[in-house]
């Protein structure tokens, strides 16, 4: 699979959902959908539906750029054998809608890379081969609340490669105790490849939004995945599994990333300034700036 395909193939996986901040779940209450275009108003914010205000507040933030750190592992199916560690980060922010009944808009920038899986160092190469980093320079994301669940869509990609991708499912979610809220969004992947080949995989995304107070990092995530590896370590399943939070400067990212990311992959670290930004990136040609 060519680093642009594999780019692609991981956007439409990465791309269902977004990741999560929070001051309190409580579901109860009632409002009227909100929308984009200017940064986030308190009047926006409080007339929209808690359970969709709780969501956009955990994953994008209420105002500043928020991060989302991430590390784990992926592992040989149905070995088990551990075969590279990974690490990322998602940078976000969020503006919320001055017309009601408009979606709220959520833009980010997302990188992971693969790691050694002994040593924890960052991998270049593997096998002679190079190993490029999973990079999103942007994704524009708009939620809105219908028939009970989240709806995320998704605008990705450079020059002729820009898609929509509409959410065919939703966001599930659900009160666990007193303090907690759980978020879970599902996906099944089954498309064509150039190839003549199918690409098929099973992600699942499990958020946690834990009442302010209750614990030391109230937004957490667990994510898994079952599917190929990519061409440059070898193809077969593997099993992939990461654990990511919420951080709100770069002072709370784990020393490692943080050095890859300033030496690696600085743009990341702040999310796209507004919608102009994004339509500058678009004018790209296909595949330019996604892993510089």
């Amino acid at each position: 699979m060519t680093n642009r395909l594999a780019r692609t193939v991981m956007a439409k996986a990465l791309a269902s959902v977004a990741i999560l901040s929070l001051s309190a779940p409580a579901l109860a209450g009632t409002g009227t959908a909100a929308a984009p275009a200017a940064p986030a108003t308190v009047n926006a914010r409080d007339a929209a539906p808690p359970e969709l205000r709780l969501w956009v507040d955990a994953r994008a933030g209420t105002g500043q750029p928020v991060h989302w750190v991430a590390e784990g592992g992926v592992y040989e199916y149905p070995s088990g054998r551990k075969l590279f560690g990974m690490i990322g980060f998602d940078s976000s922010r969020v503006f919320w809608p001055a017309k009601a009944g408009d979606p709220v808009i959520h833009l980010t920038r997302k990188t992971f890379t693969y790691t050694d899986p002994v040593t924890g160092e960052v991998l270049r190469e593997y096998n002679g081969k190079p190993v490029s980093p999973i990079a999103y320079p942007y994704q524009m994301i708009t939620y809105r609340l219908e028939n009970g669940e989240i709806m995320a869509d998704v605008e990705q990609g450079t020059g002729k490669a820009v898609q929509m991708i509409k959410a065919r499912d939703g966001v599930r979610y659900r009160q666990l105790g007193r303090d907690t809220v759980a978020f879970t969004a599902s996906i099944f992947l089954d498309f064509p490849l150039p190839s003549g080949a199918r690409y098929d995989a099973w992600e699942n995304y499990d958020f946690f939004i834990h009442r302010t107070g209750t614990v030391d990092e109230p937004h957490q995530m667990s994510w898994q995945r079952f599917g190929a590896l990519p061409a440059w370590a070898g193809g077969g399943k593997a099993i992939y599994h990461l654990v990511s939070w919420r951080v709100e400067s770069e002072a709370e990212f784990p020393a490692r990333t943080l050095e890859w990311a300033r030496t690696s992959m600085p743009m990341w670290l702040k999310p796209p300034a507004d919608v102009a930004e994004v339509r500058r990136l678009q004018q790209d040609a296909a595949g330019e700036g996604w892993a510089k």
